[in-house]
């Protein structure tokens, strides 16, 4: 959406508490509204519940890296500890389990954790360097004290007097208009 040369990037409500934002994002769902966010200095039981988050895929992302870390470490000694470089050595057996408990372990790990990192990343859609939102002087709160709710304008049921309208009825005590820095 346009204004006067601006993009609009979305409408920005403030509220007092926890509550007042849990209660907001129930309606803000509700009404349908589909590309909106929640910020607040710390996390809010019931928040996940009250957008109707589905659950993330990042465990399922994780365990793919741990079993790729443990498959491919297993794989890897015994092709070549049992069948690509035999060594036998004071007569132990080629295919050695024992011995391959912490190189595997640590892959496992190891992995795991590239998973995670590199899974958060894709899911959070980072490095985002700016957000339009950082532009806001009051949203500085939100990293303190402030509880706020944007609903983005590429939301297909967005408007801007509706939207303001529904804040301002759930109880936001400051209701503005943020537009993407050109």
């Amino acid at each position: 959406m346009k204004t006067e040369n601006k993009n609009i990037h979305g409408i920005l409500a403030e509220f007092r508490n926890p509550k007042e934002l849990v209660d907001a994002a129930e309606t803000v769902k509700e009404s349908g509204y589909s590309e909106f966010d929640t910020y607040a200095p710390f996390p809010i039981h019931g928040m996940e519940k009250a957008m109707g988050l589905k659950e993330s895929p990042l465990g399922w992302i994780v365990l793919g890296g741990g079993l790729i870390g443990f498959i491919g470490a297993l794989t890897l000694m015994i092709w070549v500890m049992g069948y690509e470089y035999p060594m036998n050595i004071s007569g132990k057996p080629l295919i050695n389990f024992p011995i391959y408990v912490p190189i595997t372990f640590e892959l496992t790990v190891l992995l795991s954790a590239f998973a995670a990192t590199f899974g958060m990343f894709a899911l959070n859609k980072l490095p985002r360097l700016h957000n339009p939102l950082f532009n806001v002087e009051r949203f500085k709160k939100a990293s303190d004290d402030g509880f706020f709710i944007c609903i983005e304008a590429s939301d297909d049921l967005f408007e801007e007097k509706p939207v303001s309208k529904l804040f301002s009825d759930a109880g936001a005590i400051h209701v503005e208009t943020v537009y993407d820095s050109e």
